[in-house]
């Protein structure tokens, strides 16, 4: 079955810490590149960062730049995404997708696979 499945969301206060994971199964991990998308209520679909899983190549919104990092473990088929120094507009459905080819985009059109989104909420 091909899926992916988020995990690692939950609460904490501003300036802490969290790592969500996406693990990916039924299909070649190294033939796509995983992106990480966030919704707050009533907003949009928003790109925070992706990686290809072929060269390891990454992007980040200029939002979360220099406070998440995203990484991949290929042997695994999980991409996580490390999340410091969290704000109160960083509370939203955090969702990982798979695009291929493996060139990433911040374009959530653009990404065929998606998993079922983990809830992260930070408090003030």
């Amino acid at each position: 079955e091909v899926q992916l499945v988020e995990s690692g969301g939950g609460l904490v206060q501003a300036g802490g810490s969290l790592r969500l994971s996406c693990a990916a199964s039924g299909f070649t991990f190294d033939d796509y590149a995983i992106g990480w998308f966030r919704q707050a209520p009533g907003k949009g679909r928003e790109g925070v960062s992706w990686i290809s899983n072929f060269d390891g190549t990454t992007q980040y919104s200029d939002s979360v730049r220099g406070r998440f990092t995203i990484s991949s473990d290929n042997a695994k088929s999980t991409v996580s995404l490390q999340m410091n120094k969290l704000k109160p507009e960083d509370t939203a459905v955090y969702y990982c997708a798979a695009m291929r080819p493996p060139i990433g985009t911040m374009n959530p059109q653009m990404y065929d696979l998606w998993g079922q989104g983990t809830q992260v909420t930070v408090s003030s």
